[in-house]
């Protein structure tokens, strides 16, 4: 039997791996550049931390979450996204007494028995920013702001945002109620979907793809229609602070996140070449989700981004090249030791240096030089350890010239 990988899940090559690197390493850079710090959480929490959170009614706790019963008798879950899990470790530790304001960020892998599709897998990743403690605007704001220099500094082309308040809990109740009271007569018309969310989460169907649905809920009632003057006022303050900050938007009271706990400002990342799933960024406000999970009211604001979206859209060569790759070719067979002590030299001066232990031609070292994109390579034979030299051949121009042993670090120094 050959083994192969699960459904819905892949394996991460080490061709693949230098587009990842460079991903997370702009991620780190970024967050850090903003003040935040990151947090590792486990990969399974109890259930009902997903379903108080999520919502029980949401596909992600109904259909797609793989959880099992605990020896214990308890239930856990693969975590399926990393708010709530952030959330919980907010509370457990008590970081709110350790500063009125907490910024945080993550990277990791997420699970959900959902159809695997391109840039969509059961095991997919994501990386997230999530702050706790600020209620004001300017949270908001910043908030997107270190979402779109991520995407800026990873050179993604086509992207927009979409902007949007869910208002107040006061506003988002009246707002379900006019949406259901809206959409209730036309029932009939609606998907089996639509009709089960009609009676758990209204809001919901403003999500559907189905284009028939999409004329019905044109004409629904709009939720700024229900915004009361805090939430204006919140959320014009937002857009201000963005035009402040050149950062372009689309406002789009249609959008709305798929898990319950949002509040007033949401928003979307898009990407204008991944067809219909086009999401590589989703976010906003969950003031209420602390208090949910047993903490202290505590406004929250947040946003999770698709790795494997965002690596679909980003132009990042599979084989770049490092500029600084040495290829260390040995031919002497007694010489092993002093291969590898001046390939540790050159490293040491932030060199990355390959080295062959096949112990094969100086033609198939080259061309395994070549293949990698190693910009030097470094020749050592029978004649240059009698001479105490090595031949210095820059892969490029194929020009190579002969060196002392012991101007090696000074030759790569200069």
């Amino acid at each position: 039997m050959t083994h192969r990988t699960i459904k819905g899940t892949h394996d991460i090559l080490p061709e693949d791996s230098v587009r990842w690197q460079e991903l997370e390493r702009v991620i780190h850079d970024v967050a850090a550049s903003y003040g935040y710090s990151e947090i590792r959480t486990p990969i399974f929490e109890n259930t009902n931390l997903f379903s108080r959170s999520i919502g029980e009614d949401t596909d992600i706790v109904s259909k797609e979450m793989y959880s099992w019963k605990d020896r214990s008798g308890g239930s856990l879950t693969l975590r399926p996204e990393l708010t709530a899990p952030v959330a919980r470790a907010y509370i457990q530790h008590n970081l709110g007494s350790k500063s009125p304001l907490q910024r945080m960020y993550y990277i990791g892998p997420l699970f959900r028995r959902e159809r695997p599709q391109k840039g969509r897998q059961r095991q997919f990743h994501q990386f997230g920013i999530e702050t706790f403690g600020s209620g004001f605007p300017e949270q908001d704001a910043e908030i997107i702001a270190v979402g779109n220099t991520i995407f800026s500094e990873l050179g993604l082309k086509d992207i927009s945002l979409k902007l949007n308040s869910l208002g107040s809990s006061t506003c988002r109740n009246k707002y379900t109620k006019a949406l259901k009271d809206y959409l209730t007569p036309h029932k009939d018309s609606l998907s089996a979907t639509s009709q089960k969310r009609l009676e758990s989460n209204p809001l919901r169907i403003l999500e559907t793809k189905n284009p028939e649905e999409q004329k019905l809920i044109a004409d629904a009632p709009s939720i700024t229609d229900f915004w009361t003057a805090d939430d204006k006022e919140h959320f014009s303050t937002v857009q201000n602070l963005l035009n402040g900050l050149n950062i372009l938007y689309e406002l789009d009271h249609q959008m709305v996140r798929g898990l319950d706990y949002y509040t007033r400002t949401t928003f979307e990342f898009i990407s204008g070449n991944l067809g219909a799933q086009d999401a590589i960024c989703g976010g906003g406000r969950y003031d209420g989700l602390v208090e949910t999970l047993g903490g202290k009211p505590t406004p929250a604001i947040g946003f999770a981004a698709g790795m494997e979206r965002i690596l679909l859209s980003m132009d990042i060569g599979r084989d770049d090249a490092k500029e600084n790759t040495v290829y260390m070719i040995n031919l002497v067979e007694s010489a092993s030791g002093q291969a590898l002590f001046i390939a540790n030299e050159l490293r040491e001066l932030g060199c990355y240096v390959i080295m062959d232990t096949l112990r094969r031609s100086l033609k198939a070292q080259l061309r395994d030089a070549n293949r990698i994109g190693a910009v030097k390579a470094v020749i050592m034979g029978e004649e240059e350890l009698k001479n105490k030299t090595v031949q210095i051949k820059d892969l490029s121009s194929g020009e190579q010239e002969e060196i002392v042993m012991n101007d090696l670090v000074k030759h790569f120094t200069v």
